[in-house]
């Protein structure tokens, strides 16, 4: 199966930036389809709140979106030839803290965790103030 290994976060202050990456490898269940066919996304969950849609990025580089909340600050990317998907993550703020997954959409609504699937264990992002 998918499997899906975040990296890249850490402390920083606000203001700063941080660029997360999650390294995929082996093959979906359903279709045997290997990362460089796969749609992404990433998401993002504070202690005590829900999953948080984040970024989504199209299996050759489209279909990207983000949450309003991080438009304009982070850039989602991907390199096929390397497996790897990757959010570039500036002017920090402290709401940003969370721990940030990514995870394979299966179709249907980017935004909603419910199409996400082979979630990696996540990344630490904290943002001092």
């Amino acid at each position: 199966q998918v499997q899906l290994v975040e990296s890249g976060g850490g402390l920083v202050q606000a203001g700063g930036s941080l660029r997360l990456s999650c390294a995929a490898s082996g093959r979906t269940y359903s279709s045997g389809r290997t990362f460089s066919s796969l749609n992404m996304g990433w998401f993002r969950q504070a202690p005590g709140k829900e999953r948080e849609f984040v970024a989504h990025i199209g299996w050759s580089g489209g279909s990207i979106y983000y949450a309003d909340s991080v438009k304009g600050r982070f850039t989602i990317s991907r390199d096929n030839a390397k497996n790897t998907v990757f959010l570039q993550m500036n002017s920090l703020k402290p709401e940003d803290t969370a721990v940030y997954h990514c995870a394979v959409n299966t179709g249907g609504l980017v935004y909603s965790a419910n199409r996400y699937d082979y979630w990696g264990q996540g990344t630490q992002v904290t943002v001092s103030s």
